[in-house]
């Protein structure tokens, strides 16, 4: 059972852990409904940007940042005595930040994990790590928020509608309150797992599909691409146990489509130089923020073995990727691949 914070929801205390462009979005986001909001960064640049001139001018630049973010290097001033924690650091070092946080949280947090990914040797998923290494806080005071949400716009203001998803469905309530303003719609879902894989794989598909626009194909491409890539995620999300419905909603259909058609998706950029010819260490060592999909590739392909779930998408960007396969000779062989039926149904 959820041991929920008994207090008023103008009275929160709430800290972001994470100061890239999402997490600085999410700061903005809850720092804008009046709540003081701790901003645990890695960065003194970023520190220093902020404090002095209100600004993320290393990951978030042009955006004025509330006066209600506090931003800090130390890990303990931000999240002791917090009532709701969103973690928004990269997938490959989540498990090392939440060991250093279990011992600082209070029994009765919430811990909203804003990251999207399997990790890679574990396959496991994001609120997994963060139940496996929380042991002082209940398993149902951890959630998950994801959906088509490019940062900036979130920062901007734009309407933008989410799905936050919990065990406990008193959870997901408390925290679509928190998270809830004119402008940012939650809605809530108890598919934990649902919403993970389809944030996860949706990353991958990002990644072919802008290959895909950097070999220079067009929209009938893409189109079959966002369309057999949503049936990819759905094929491995019933596999573990996943409800269907979760991948016609926010999380599966409504982020796969917004990553895999704009520029300001990383992982879609990414993808576009890998189809021009470039090779992953040589962009990756020009990023700053980082592409989720890089490293989901890898653990969604080994998940997809695991599981023994046919994910032909998946399977040619891991190649592409690690194994230093063309990018066209990759295309060519998932339209000349054998076909296991002649249908085109849901689950095919």
């Amino acid at each position: 059972m959820a041991y929920l914070f008994n207090k008023s929801m103008d009275d929160l205390k709430v800290a972001v852990v994470g100061g890239g462009s999402w997490g600085t979005a999410l700061a903005q986001l809850m720092a804008s409904k009046g709540y003081l909001t701790s901003l645990w960064v890695l960065e003194e640049e970023v520190i220093e940007s902020i404090a002095k001139e209100r600004e993320n001018k290393v990951f978030l630049p042009g955006i004025p940042l509330s006066e209600n973010i506090v931003p800090t290097l130390d890990l303990e001033e931000a999240i002791r005595d917090k009532d709701l924690i969103i973690t928004v650091v990269p997938s490959e070092w989540l498990r090392e930040t939440s060991e250093k946080m279990a011992p600082l949280i209070k029994p009765d947090a919430i811990v909203v994990s804003a990251t999207k990914g399997i990790e890679i040797g574990t396959r496991m998923t994001m609120s997994d790590i963060l139940r496996e290494t929380l042991t002082g806080l209940p398993e149902e005071n951890i959630c998950v928020v994801s959906g088509p949400s490019f940062a900036r716009e979130v920062a901007q203001g734009m309407p933008t509608v989410v799905t936050v998803a919990a065990i406990d469905p008193r959870v997901a309530e408390l925290v679509q309150e928190a998270f809830a303003t004119p402008y940012f719609r939650v809605y809530t879902n108890t598919d934990l797992l649902g919403v993970e894989i389809g944030g996860a794989v949706k990353n991958v598909m990002a990644i072919a599909s802008g290959i895909c626009e950097g070999l220079g194909f067009g929209a009938n491409t893409r189109a079959a691409l966002i369309t057999r890539g949503l049936n990819e995620m759905r094929r491995l999300g019933l596999a573990m146990g996943a409800k269907p419905e979760t991948f016609g909603g926010l999380a599966g259909v409504g982020d796969l489509v917004l990553t895999c058609t704009a520029d300001l998706s990383r992982n879609y950029s990414f993808g576009k130089k890998i189809g021009q010819g470039m090779k992953r260490q040589e962009i990756l060592s020009k990023m700053r923020m980082v592409a989720e999909g890089v490293r989901s590739s890898k653990s969604v392909y080994n998940l997809s073995l695991k599981m023994n779930v046919e994910m032909p998408i998946v399977e040619q960007t891991y190649k592409v990727l690690y194994e230093d396969e063309d990018p066209a000779k990759a295309l060519y062989n998932l339209m000349t691949r054998k076909l296991r039926d002649e249908t085109d149904d849901q689950y095919g």
